[in-house]
């Protein structure tokens, strides 16, 4: 469950290192944004390679979509997924139109994305979950 504040690390190749949370889209007041959502953040800090030739911006504000979290995920047939590693919130950046800034996906991706339309993601992710 990801709310205002949270620093989250991302997961893609698009030059950004950890991002904040502003908004959470979804509602008027809204608090708490689950695995699958799309989020409003804010980019804290780059990656140390990429800081030259980077197309994003530190303090720049990019729509997010949230591909793993520390709170469990229960599937409908009673399967629970978590991820142990140290990316536990982890977030992959995209643009205005919703699809990724970035080439390459290094998580994997809960399946149940599938069902949201977002092949895109699904397509540069390293593997399923």
């Amino acid at each position: 469950m990801i709310q205002q504040q949270t620093i989250l690390k991302v997961s893609d190749n698009s030059g950004a290192k950890t991002v904040k949370c502003i908004k959470v889209l979804g509602g008027f007041k809204k608090r708490y944004a689950k695995l699958g959502e799309t989020i409003i953040v804010s980019v804290q800090e780059l990656r140390n390679k990429s800081k030259i030739t980077s197309k994003i911006q530190k303090k720049e504000i990019y729509k997010a979509l949230i591909i793993q979290t520390k709170k469990k995920f229960k599937k409908k047939d009673g399967l629970t997924i978590f991820i142990d590693n140290k990316n536990n919130n982890s977030v992959v950046l995209m643009n205005k139109k919703g699809s990724p800034i970035a080439t390459r996906i290094l998580a994997p991706i809960p399946v149940n994305l599938k069902k949201k339309k977002l092949s895109k993601f699904l397509s540069i992710s390293t593997g399923l979950i």
